[in-house]
């Protein structure tokens, strides 16, 4: 399977991003099987030949996606979050941006969901790089006395379990932010289990 061509001027990473942005709006919208690569270049008004110019066929930019929107995701809580030291405080505004994220980027949900049937690598490697860098943080946080110590890993899964079902639950089923007092009490649920 031929690896994704990294563009290397402005244009061709527009042309990139626009086939992303397009696949994004297939996949969620058709699922993976009846998604078709003709569509994705109408969607993105570019030739069907400029696809295989940077994805070799269906499966590659699905895989790109997914990794995609992960790097997204994690750029937007990074910058949402930024210049706060607090960790319970970070935590508290991380769930309330993720499930912002989520309402504004509905087609994740499906899309990160269907690629455990498609490429069970690409969805383990969404999920377990997340952890990673999550697990990281946290264990900053505990050396600091910020949160209790523990498994940083584990309190790391558990945090993303939190956050994936919330989203489902709100942003996706029920298309909004959740009320104030749910977002309260998961956010004492959190501050309980992190608080030294």
């Amino acid at each position: 399977m031929a690896k994704p061509v990294k563009p290397v001027t402005a244009r061709g990473e527009q042309t990139r991003q626009k086939l992303l942005q397009a696949a994004e709006q297939e996949f969620g919208e058709k699922g993976f099987h009846t998604a078709s690569i003709s569509s994705i270049t109408q969607r993105a008004g570019v030739a069907q030949g400029t696809f295989y110019i940077y994805y070799a066929s269906k499966e590659d930019i699905f895989k790109a996606l997914v990794k995609d929107m992960g790097r997204k995701m994690r750029h937007f809580l990074t910058e949402a979050t930024e210049g706060i030291t607090d960790r319970l405080e970070i935590e508290r505004k991380g769930l309330v941006f993720f499930l912002q994220f989520a309402l504004q980027h509905k087609n994740l949900y499906r899309i990160v969901m269907e690629c455990q049937f498609i490429d069970e690598a690409t969805y383990r490697d969404y999920y377990e790089g997340m952890a990673e860098v999550y697990a990281g943080r946290l264990k900053r946080a505990q050396e600091t006395g910020q949160i209790r110590e523990g498994d940083a890993h584990a309190q790391a899964w558990v945090l993303m379990g939190i956050a994936v079902f919330m989203g489902m639950r709100y942003s996706i089923w029920e298309d909004a932010l959740p009320p104030q007092a749910v977002l309260d009490t998961a956010t004492d649920f959190i501050a309980s289990g992190l608080t030294p």
